[in-house]
């Protein structure tokens, strides 16, 4: 009976940390919480895996607010880097009272308020004031966020990298000066739907924000060529989403493709795009992996002859549904000229 005891001690001991160690960072956070309950033993082999305490998951949680002022007192989140709140109950009030705590979002690094809309520019002000290692931050929907809102975020945070915009319908131009002006670095944007936007503002970004990798410019209708010639200024976007750009030429088309780099390219309903603007495409991004034309007539099949020739042995997605100049399109024809692909939809 001493050997079986022994025994038990031994796995608790040594075998569950280890099983722990290599588990828990397969699991949902909510899993997790709920293994902590099972035994001491595992409580405390979760405690010391430190990396599965360095992310906070929120995400649709009612009263999150008051879980998340909950969860930063206890010594396990002092060092979390990254915190999932989208779609959850949050409010302006909880970011005031976490501010009060002191340095609590000192190492956080990344921030989901996707749709968090009762968060205005003075909840920003209060979260950001205390995230001065934050490098990528998403506020899709937020319609109370303004130009204010954005004056403290790059007065407070100096390295972001990322920044998800998408639906903040209140930013104007002034926005897209501030963002150029203070992260030349950044890497990622998403303006979907900002519609207060116009070439002006875009320009400085496209000027000054070099080093962008991804841009998303989806349902921006009000832009013009004036601003698409200037993203060839990025050589490094791999990721462009130009959906519903109906002031889109195949002049701007053209200058867009001195993107040596773009791998994924949406053209949806870019409807004064001709063959022109694609072959030009087809013959400067040459390592496309994505591309969707879907909705636009007048591109005809000698579009996807100059795109076989160049991007046969990269291109993997395919939408030109709706593209009625283009006569051989079945699914047959396409595999014919890319073998590659995989899908044939993008946009519903």
């Amino acid at each position: 009976m001493a050997g079986t005891g022994e025994s038990s001690r031994s796995w608790e001991r040594e075998t569950v940390p280890m099983v722990m160690t290599i588990v828990s960072p397969m699991l949902a956070q909510r899993d997790v919480y709920s293994l902590l309950l099972v035994s001491p033993w595992c409580y405390r082999a979760l405690l010391s895996v430190s990396t599965i305490w360095e992310a906070l998951d929120l995400h649709e949680m009612s009263k999150a607010g008051e879980r998340l002022r909950s969860a930063l007192l206890l010594e396990r989140y002092q060092l979390v880097k990254k915190i999932n709140l989208e779609f959850a109950q949050v409010e302006d009030e909880h970011f005031i009272l976490l501010k009060g705590q002191g340095k609590v979002f000192q190492g956080l690094q990344h921030l989901n308020l996707n749709g968090c809309q009762k968060i205005s520019d003075v909840g920003i002000e209060a979260i950001t004031s205390c995230c001065p290692q934050l490098r990528e931050f998403y506020l899709y929907w937020n319609v109370r966020l303004t130009n204010v809102g954005i004056t403290h975020i790059v007065r407070n945070c100096r390295e972001l990298r990322r920044l998800n915009l998408s639906g903040c319908k209140n930013i104007s131009d002034h926005c897209l000066h501030l963002i150029g002006d203070n992260y030349q670095k950044l890497q990622d944007l998403d303006i979907t739907r900002c519609t207060k936007l116009t070439d002006g503002g875009l320009q400085q970004i496209l000027l000054k924000c070099s080093l962008l990798e991804r841009l998303n410019l989806y349902a921006l209708s009000s832009l013009t060529d004036a601003a698409y010639k200037k993203i060839a200024c990025l050589s490094h976007l791999t990721f462009l989403d130009l959906c519903g750009a109906q002031n889109l030429t195949d002049e701007g088309l053209s200058c867009i493709a001195g993107c040596k780099n773009l791998a994924s390219l949406n053209l949806t309903w870019c409807v004064r795009v001709t063959d022109t603007g694609v072959v030009a495409i087809a013959e400067g991004c040459r390592s496309l992996e994505l591309l969707s034309l879907h909705g636009i007539i007048s591109v005809t099949d000698a579009c996807l002859e100059a795109l076989s020739k160049f991007s046969s042995n990269s291109l993997m997605t395919l939408d030109v549904n709706g593209c009625v100049g283009i006569k051989k399109r079945s699914r047959e024809h396409l595999l014919h000229l890319f073998p590659l692909l995989r899908c044939f939809k993008v946009h519903s």
